[in-house]
């Protein structure tokens, strides 16, 4: 382990290995997928490279875990979270596989069929990262079938045992040794421990020992002194350690670069009047662009762009747009828990049009929302409410206090709608998307639903989905560093984009995000970890062309950090949402006719 002084936190790498098991076939638990699930969200949103596990048997959790140390070069701020159940076993704690419950019989099965902590973290940490944490939230009860098999083990009824934390660690208990940790039991979407740290892991400039000391408070408050989550730190670090570091200047006010100045509506400048002007189409979910159009490679802030927080000229950790007819860009405020409009040429301030009551389940309010669309034939926002796990109806009427359920109990990642009305949901848990009629609780399977794979039948992760005029649904296939087109009806899908593995080459993806396929099928992706808007003609699969950014990352007008949702209005300009800088950018088309 590297010892530095000096630094800030934000000059690192940061890298997680998220697991949550839940699936044990004789004893379950209900939390511990949606714990791994939303802190992995959470991380992504602060800048983290995230490996996410869920329901892992013990050769699926020893791979990653293996993987993931690979992984870990000089200097890495590390993190490793662990939700699902344990045990001590001759002093040492155990971590459980969902196929603990078949493979171990008696105790000379514990050490191949289960994870070592204590190995594991000395793994990790024994490499030349700069930190790492250490999380485990497995403190649930768990008893053998015939103790008398198991003399030398004692299951999570007695609790954890007590770690030694190797030079440069934080080892974080979500209950002291010898306790026990609650799951939640299926009344909350997490469990208590996890709850707590959602809350807190995305606070800027908040000390690493700091969020897990207000984490620790509020759990044994809830819990009524029950449980008391307990950690064990050799950092020897002189820095302020951050998860979530954002320079003072930057909430202060926006970079020069990103200085805001009004942008023609129109897709050529006065000195162009003698090009051929485009034939502009009616409202329609495609644009018409021409396929030799190019952009300005600097955008213009049109939204946002004063740092991270809550004020009606901020944004924070924003998931998704919505670009309307008349250039109102509606966005779905992830950490400020609202929908806000930024109308056209106001370029100052929003307005709430959803939520921003604070992160409730009450009809007046949202709970990390992460994305948003709007309804024409009622003058209402589609919601995806994740947090709550919901879809909710909010109307754009003036006024309007209150959103409508429209479904519940779904993890609800992305929304999509075709011109029927159809609402395409993709769930992140299920590894799918389904299409649902307005109204109705059916829904009918459209991509995936063959669990977590890199099958042409399967998905893993999907997030933002767009549906063209055919009802072909595009899907950006997280994990798999691809995108999906899976044909109305069809069983298996296509790769359209990406599809080589992570990576910056042209023929590569490294976290896809926003989808957008304009008429002529010739698809926009926002490229997350490579920072960059690329596009994929129908004539060349192979490789795509960068259209924007692409300059690495930073808050130039010409770059962005970890570009979000994309989307174009009815003049072709593209509209882009650069999540970690927290702001929208707008490149104004260029045509070349």
């Amino acid at each position: 382990m590297a010892t530095l002084s000096g630094s800030m936190s934000k000059l690192h790498r940061k890298i997680a290995l998220v697991i949550g098991n839940q699936s044990y076939s004789k004893r379950p638990l209900v939390n511990s997928v949606n714990d791994a699930n939303d802190l992995a969200d959470a991380l992504r949103i602060i800048d983290f490279q995230v490996t996410l596990g869920a329901d892992c048997t013990h050769q699926k959790m020893a791979n990653l875990i293996d993987d993931f140390a690979d992984k870990i070069q000089d200097q890495d701020l590390v993190m490793f979270y662990f939700a699902g159940h344990g045990f001590q076993y001759k002093e040492q704690n155990y971590l459980l596989p969902v196929d603990a419950d078949e493979k171990i019989k008696r105790e000379t099965n514990i050490k191949f069929n289960s994870i070592n902590a204590q190995e594991t973290l000395e793994s990790l940490s024994s490499q030349t990262s700069y930190v790492t944490i250490f999380i485990l939230d497995c403190c649930r009860e768990y008893l053998f079938d015939d103790t008398s098999k198991f003399r030398g083990a004692k299951s999570s009824g007695s609790g954890l045992h007590a770690m030694i934390a190797p030079g440069g660690t934080l080892l974080q208990f979500a209950c002291a040794p010898g306790s026990l940790a609650a799951d939640g039991g299926g009344q909350d979407r997490n469990g208590l421990y996890t709850k707590h740290l959602l809350k807190q892991i995305s606070v800027p400039n908040k000390h690493v020992d700091l969020i897990f000391s207000s984490v620790g408070a509020e759990v044994y408050k809830e819990s009524k002194g029950k449980q008391m989550p307990y950690r064990v730190s050799s950092i020897m670090i002189d820095d302020s350690i951050y998860l979530n570091a954002i320079d003072a200047d930057t909430k202060r006010s926006p970079s020069p670069s990103s200085k805001r100045t009004p942008v023609p509506t129109t897709p050529c400048k006065p000195s162009d009047e003698h090009k051929p002007q485009p034939t502009l189409p009616k409202p329609s979910y495609s644009v018409n662009i021409s396929a030799n159009a190019k952009w300005k490679q600097n955008g213009v802030t049109i939204a946002g762009g004063n740092g991270y927080g809550g004020a009606t000229s901020q944004l924070w950790g924003p998931q998704a747009l919505f670009v309307d007819d008349d250039q109102t860009v509606i966005i779905a405020d992830f950490m400020n828990h609202r929908i806000i409009q930024w109308k056209n040429g106001d370029t100052t301030n929003g307005q709430v049009v959803a939520g921003g009551k604070g992160a409730g389940k009450g009809l007046h309010q949202l709970n990390g929302p992460t994305d948003v669309l709007i309804d024409k034939e009622t003058d209402s926002l589609i919601i995806c409410d994740k947090n709550n796990q919901r879809v909710v109806r909010w109307s754009r009427r003036s006024g309007t206090t209150l959103g409508e359920i429209l479904i519940d109990n779904i993890y609800c990642n992305r929304l999509a709608m075709d011109k029927h009305r159809y609402l395409y949901i993709s769930d992140t848990e299920k590894h799918e998307v389904k299409r649902y009629e307005l109204g109705e609780k059916n829904s009918t399977l459209v991509a995936g639903g063959n669990g977590s794979g890199d099958g042409l039948n399967q998905l893993n992760r999907p997030i933002y989905l767009f549906v063209d005029g055919q009802q072909n649904v595009y899907v950006s296939d997280y994990e798999n560093h691809r995108v999906m087109k899976w044909a109305k009806g069809a069983k298996e899908g296509i790769v359209v984009a990406g599809g080589q593995g992570k990576g910056n080459a042209l023929t590569q993806l490294n976290y896809p995000n926003g989808l957008y396929v304009d008429t002529l099928d010739t698809l926009y992706v926002a490229d997350w970890v490579n920072h960059r808007v690329i596009r994929w003609t129908q004539g060349d699969k192979k490789q795509g062309t960068v259209i924007v950014g692409g300059n690495g990352k930073g808050v130039g007008a010409n770059q962005f950090h970890s570009p979000e949702g994309l989307s174009f209005d009815r003049h072709g300009n593209l509209y882009v949402l650069d999540c970690n800088n927290n702001r929208v950018q707008r490149f104004s088309i260029e045509y070349d006719l």
